[in-house]
């Protein structure tokens, strides 16, 4: 596969700085959107997901640990953006009192982002996050931020329910009406056998979201195959243990594909097969950079309010 494209920056654009930006979706949409890009920084230390940007975006300036950050260097710049950890914010991490300690925990990097915010005084900003299990987090967080979040469901855009808030200053227009793809729109034909099950399986409904379920000895938030007839659930980091989703195909349960999750956050088909070390990136490693990343289409949405109202006003 090759590069996104290998068109470099404008000497009239956009100065962006990106933290936390894993794959660098928000340079994808800015792309799409034909918005011209000048500079373009961030702070992400996953190798797999700068392994991914620099092969799409080789023009990206790369530095490494938010925590080392000197903001100084990006005074003025146009636009910041942010999609900090969520991991010690996320209901889907409830059951854990070890991982669900909110801001006070992993995702106590938002502060570092506030920090930018404050010292660079962006023309435009954009953060992202989860819906935090602690009322308090989201409060303090709005506080931080200076703005009311919008709530954003990608199921708007694409064949994906993932209700996320989003803190921007950027104008936005009216939310469009839910777009009618579901799961079976996104799906691969004829799929390596690989990809399916060889446990049993049990029908609930073959009428409903969730259709069945696989008998294995684990939560049961993990064992459901979901109907490709209605929208994905909310995809998450996968590292096994029946982690990834599950549809059924033809009358029999798989996991979605790589380029299923690709599809459903709206980027192309094989985006994420890159090469690190001189082998492609693995199923999980893959599969966690689209359940930790953002869905394109929506935060072109937001983006293109950058775009009707001009960079240089």
């Amino acid at each position: 596969m090759s590069n996104i494209n290998e068109r470099k920056t404008s000497t009239d654009g956009l100065r962006v700085l990106s933290l936390c930006g894993g794959v660098e979706t928000g340079l994808y949409a800015l792309q799409q959107l034909g918005i011209p890009v000048k500079e373009y920084h961030t702070y992400e230390i996953l190798p797999e997901a700068i392994a991914v940007s620099q092969y799409h975006f080789p023009f990206v300036v790369h530095h490494g640990d938010l925590y080392k950050a000197d903001f100084d260097q990006f005074k003025g710049f146009d636009l910041l953006l942010c999609g900090s950890c969520c991991q010690s914010l996320s209901k889907c991490r409830i059951e854990s009192k070890e991982v669900n300690t909110g801001l006070d925990g992993k995702s106590k990097i938002f502060f570092r982002a506030v920090e930018a915010l404050r010292v660079i005084q962006p023309k435009y900003f954009m953060f992202e996050n989860v819906i935090p299990s602690r009322e308090e987090d989201l409060n303090t967080m709005t506080e931080c931020i200076g703005v009311d979040p919008l709530l954003i469901d990608s199921a708007i855009f694409s064949a994906q329910s993932r209700e996320r808030y989003y803190w921007t200053n950027i104008p936005l227009g009216e939310l469009p009406e839910e777009s009618p793809l579901v799961l079976k729109d996104v799906m691969e034909n004829n799929v390596n056998e690989k990809y399916f099950y060889k446990k049993d399986f049990e029908i609930i409904d073959m009428n409903k979201r969730v259709c069945a379920e696989l008998k294995v000895n684990t939560m049961e938030m993990l064992r459901r195959i979901y109907n490709p007839e209605f929208k994905c659930c909310t995809l998450t980091c996968v590292s096994g243990g029946y982690q990834e989703k599950s549809v059924m195909d033809h009358g029999r349960p798989r996991k979605l594909t790589e380029i299923e999750y690709e599809r459903l956050q709206g980027l192309p088909d094989n985006f994420t097969k890159v090469k690190v070390n001189s082998r492609y990136l693995p199923y999980s490693k893959r599969c966690s950079l689209m359940g930790n990343g953002w869905t394109e289409p929506v935060i072109e949405w937001i983006l293109k309010g950058i775009g009707e109202y001009g960079n240089n006003s």
